[in-house]
């Protein structure tokens, strides 16, 4: 058995793809083999090949194994916690065994509990500063994978299908906010601020980067007031204020053509009424100096 005892470590979050990779020699006649090792487990061999070129694969749902260009390659599609072990490449030829890949394949859930996008309901005009917050909350005292979180955010246009990148926050914890009580997550409030064109109407995503996977938040819908549209809606509320105007202009001459009527009328029939009893009161006195 020739071996040395160096092997390498690999950390990947939940999820991942990984592929190992084990170099082969072709002129040499023998095997080469996958192997296992987890703790509590026997050894389990995942793959076997020829030292040769050989177009036989081992194949899973979760694990495949096979030749390429002058390697055996072992790739695991999306990683669980239960892939956490030693993984051996082991080359056999003539009965002499050696160990041409170790490595030991750490597979780790993110500290990242939650990424909470704020939504906006009122819509805003171009010219405008526009303020969106991303919070993001992590367990900062089980952190299982080194390095900090990155943020960045992305757009979708109303006519696009896929996000495209706009801006990134630098490796900062200014923006954390260290909490007091025990076993209470980290929260970190990331803001981006810009003053907005009729172009930037959308939906804004903050991605968190960590332990080697992006987590998305909800979404935010921005809708932007196109210009035309308020001058049309302030030439419209004009308008509406002129025909009101004009409404309660003839209205009130309306009133007062009715007052006027209603005065002469009364005027007229005070005059008609003196006037009959006049006339009365003078045929009264003809009657009586005819009689004497």
């Amino acid at each position: 058995c020739i071996d040395d005892q160096s092997f390498e470590t690999k950390t990947v979050g939940v999820g991942e793809d990984v592929t190992l990779t084990c170099s082969r020699q072709s002129e040499l006649a023998g095997f080469l083999f996958w192997i296992k090792l987890a703790a509590g487990n026997f050894p389990e061999v995942l793959g076997a090949t020829y030292t040769f070129d050989s177009a036989n694969v081992n194949k899973t749902p979760h694990i495949t194994a096979k030749q390429e260009s002058g390697t055996f390659i072992l790739h695991i599609t999306k990683t669980e916690l239960s892939d956490t072990a030693f993984y051996y490449c082991e080359q056999l030829v003539e009965l002499h065994t050696t160990f041409l890949n170790k490595t030991f394949l750490r597979v780790e859930e993110p500290n990242i509990t939650a990424v909470i996008q704020v939504p906006r309901s009122d819509p805003v005009r171009p010219g405008d500063s526009v303020t969106l917050q991303c919070s993001v909350l992590s367990d900062s005292e089980n952190r299982t994978c080194p390095g900090d979180h990155s943020v960045y955010w992305f757009r979708v246009g109303l006519d696009e299908s896929h996000p495209s990148f706009i801006y990134a926050h630098g490796n900062s914890d200014d923006e954390c906010e260290k909490s007091l009580e025990a076993r209470s997550p980290q929260k970190c409030v990331y803001n981006f601020s810009r003053n907005v064109s009729s172009s930037d109407a959308g939906t804004y995503y903050c991605a968190v980067a960590t332990c080697g996977e992006i987590l998305f938040g909800n979404g935010t819908k921005l809708d932007i007031e196109a210009a035309d549209m308020r001058l049309f809606g302030d030439s419209l509320r004009a308008n509406t204020m002129l025909s009101l105007l004009c409404a309660a202009l003839a209205i009130s001459w309306i009133v007062i053509a009715l007052l006027m009527y209603t005065v002469q009328k009364k005027q007229c029939n005070c005059c008609n009424a003196a006037g009959l009893q006049r006339n009365a009161a003078t045929a009264t006195g003809d009657q009586q100096s005819q009689q004497v």
